[in-house]
């Protein structure tokens, strides 16, 4: 069957690989269509640690099932439209025996630490595999980057009377932005790109600032009359809008970090500490969150053709990273369709 492969930092292939077998508690899918994610440009780009090469790409899924191995419970049925939970859990860890089992410490994502679902077909345990009842297997693909963004609304514990600047309108940042608004928080949103923005009001954004063209400490000061924001949420992974996060943060506040930072970052202990700072990673997402987004978008209310920056075949997929790198900023979600 068809595979996509990077094989080494910029290079992409198609490759023809072994159709995996079904076995008791799995599920075989037709994966239909698979979006690239940042964590797959950073790996085409050679600046994925984690990931040993060659690796097949991808962990957000829209797919159907084609075949029900024995000991799967009722509840799946052929044909069915669904995404996966990528993630694994141990069970055992410190994250696990907490309840977390997102932030397993011996987690591997699909496309990361192990193949990804860039392939014709995927067989998983019936527990990662998530129905998505009246969403489209498109739609499905779309499911997990936005559940990333609504786990990390959680983990900040956002509230109603809370102001929450979310830095990055990418997919996972409009996630946090739509499920702050839906949390009845007033949000505003960063990013350099105006239609982004423009989009993020569409999605429940209250305000929004450029960071190319305005001052954003001084545009956040304004917007808060002068207390600056009770929650921030980086969704970006650039020192420069980490050092942001604690720059536009109000006293006692709370930061949560979705994006990893590829080089040191921290120069403001200082404020750490004067701020009396609440600073939390965020990582993955926990089930409710998926169950959460599949709620939203059965609603109707996301725009989700704006979402989908294009859609390419398994040959093209080289090429659209490609250009992905070269104008990240102009790309909500590219998919590869199967």
């Amino acid at each position: 069957m068809k595979a996509v492969q990077i094989t080494e930092a910029g290079k992409v292939q198609v490759a023809d690989i072994v159709k995996p077998t079904l076995g008791v508690g799995e599920i075989l899918l037709r994966i239909k269509y698979v979006g690239f994610c940042g964590s797959d440009l950073n790996t085409y780009l050679g600046r994925n640690p984690m990931v040993k090469m060659p690796v097949i790409p991808g962990h957000e899924v829209g797919a159907v099932i084609e075949e029900i191995g024995e000991g799967v419970p009722v509840g799946f049925e052929k044909g069915m439209n669904v995404t996966v939970n990528p993630y694994t859990n141990c069970g055992k860890c410190a994250s696990c025996r907490n309840g977390r089992v997102n932030a397993c410490e011996h987690n591997e994502t699909l496309g990361v630490q192990r193949n990804g679902s860039m392939q014709e077909f995927l067989v998983l345990p019936w527990t990662k595999v998530i129905p998505a009842a009246g969403l489209s297997d498109k739609e499905c693909a779309l499911i997990e980057p936005m559940s990333v963004g609504f786990h990390a609304v959680s983990r900040a514990q956002v509230t109603d009377i809370d102001t929450v600047a979310v830095i990055g309108c990418g997919m996972i940042g409009l996630g946090a932005i739509v499920r702050a608004s839906l949390r009845g928080a007033r949000v505003i949103a960063m990013d350099i790109d105006d239609e982004k923005l423009e989009l993020a009001k569409r999605l429940g954004a209250s305000m929004v600032i450029n960071s190319k063209t305005e001052n954003v400490v001084e545009r956040v000061r304004e917007l808060t009359d002068g207390y600056m924001a009770d929650v921030v949420i980086e969704a970006v992974g650039s020192p420069v809008t980490y050092v942001t996060a604690i720059d536009i943060v109000a006293f006692t506040g709370r930061v949560a970090c979705i994006a990893m930072p590829r080089v040191k970052w921290l120069s403001r202990q200082n404020i750490l500490f004067q701020k009396e700072l609440d600073i939390r990673g965020s990582r993955n997402a926990m089930p409710e969150d998926f169950r959460a987004v599949i709620h939203y978008l059965q609603n109707g209310n996301c725009p989700m053709n704006e979402l989908i920056s294009a859609v390419v075949k398994p040959e093209e997929a080289g090429e659209a990273l490609q250009k992905w790198s070269e104008n990240p900023g102009k790309v909500f979600r590219m998919l590869v369709e199967f």
